[in-house]
Formats: structure tokens, sequence, C-alpha cells
């Protein structure tokens, strides 16, 4: 792994084993090591995350493992179905695990919704604005059994959103992970000062 090479958490929020979510996820992952990204996928239906809890989250044996993978992101891809105009309760529970980590980087919605999934969409995009976190100006929404269908990406025009969507993950993530590096390894104000070492 090279020291300009954007690293991406990939996180699929639905513990269905058919879900959608996760072949969309597994799609844009394709996507963006084919454009040199390092993609870590995060698949919560089998990752041991239990109920966060802030009296007992930071001494689970299982967390520093995982705390590190998600220090380590610079951007976030956060898959997740839509359950009745929210985020799935796995991805909020991730998220409430996890919130110094996401300072100064990169969320990127995608959500699996009958209903474009603007709730939860905008539910992502006020997490990320809670953690000093960026989110892309777009969120990116697909149907069942229209979008994905027989456990594949199958319409063309999702395929082209999704393309446009690794383009700027990789442009824009690249992009905010550099001026993160930069703000944390100087001395000017601004809102990363405060999680300078």
């Amino acid at each position: 792994m090279t020291e300009s090479q954007l690293n991406v958490l990939s996180v699929v929020g639905s513990l269905r084993r058919n879900s959608v979510t996760r072949v969309v996820l597994n799609y844009v992952t394709d996507l963006l090591e084919d454009r040199g990204c390092a993609v870590d996928l995060l698949d919560l239906a089998d990752e041991e995350l239990p109920l966060y809890n802030p009296d007992a989250a930071y001494s689970r044996p299982q967390f520093p493992g995982l705390r590190g993978r998600v220090e380590q992101a610079d951007v976030y891809l956060l898959g997740t179905p839509d359950y009745h105009g929210s985020i799935s309760s796995p991805m909020k529970n991730f998220l409430d695990h996890f919130w110094h980590e996401f300072a100064g980087k990169l969320f990127v919605p995608l959500v699996a919704s009958h209903e474009k999934g603007l709730t939860a969409i905008d539910q992502l995009r006020t997490v990320a604005r809670q953690c000093y976190a960026w989110a892309l100006p777009y969120g990116l929404s697909f149907v069942e059994k229209v979008d994905v269908q027989s456990g594949v990406v199958a319409e063309q025009k999702l395929k082209d959103r999704l393309n446009l969507l690794a383009r700027d993950v990789q442009v824009y993530g690249s992009l905010l992970s550099g001026q993160r590096k930069a703000d944390l390894a100087g001395s000017d104000a601004g809102f990363l000062a405060q999680y300078r070492r």
C-alpha cells in the first residue's frame, strides 16, 4: 500500500443474507479497487459488534482491531437499507461506536429503498456533520428487483451512477485525505486542530 493510496472502508449495514445493499457495495468495491484504491469490506452481518454501550464499548476484546480498521480509512461507503424512512439498526450501531475517527473524512451514503431513500441519506449526512466529517453532495439509492436482480447490478443507469460515484470517491476522498493530513501535521487554526496529537 502506497502513502498516496486512498483507503476506503465499505460498510454493509444489512443483516439479510441476500441483501441488495451487499451486492451494490461489492460492485462499488470492485470499481474502486480497479481505480487503485485500497478497500476494506466491513460486513456487519459477519462482524461481531454488540449493541453500543458507552460504559463498555472500548473494553470489548474485538474493539481495538475494528477501531484500527475504522481509523485507517479515508472514506466510508455507508450502505444501508431504508427501514421506515431510517437507516438500519446495524448501521446506527456502527456509527455510535465510532465518531472521533470520522473527523475530516468523507461519508458516501448508498441506500436500498423503494422511495429514493432521501431521509436515510439525510440521516447519514447529519451524522457526518455531527462527527466533523464531510459528505458527498449527493446520495445514491437503488431498488431491489429493478436495479439489482438475481444477485447482480442489472440496470445500466445504476451502473453508470456507480461509476460516477467511484470516480468522485477517488477524487474528493483523495483531496480531503491530503488536506486532513496537512491539517493534523500543521499548526494553523481549523476544526481539525482539536484532533492533533
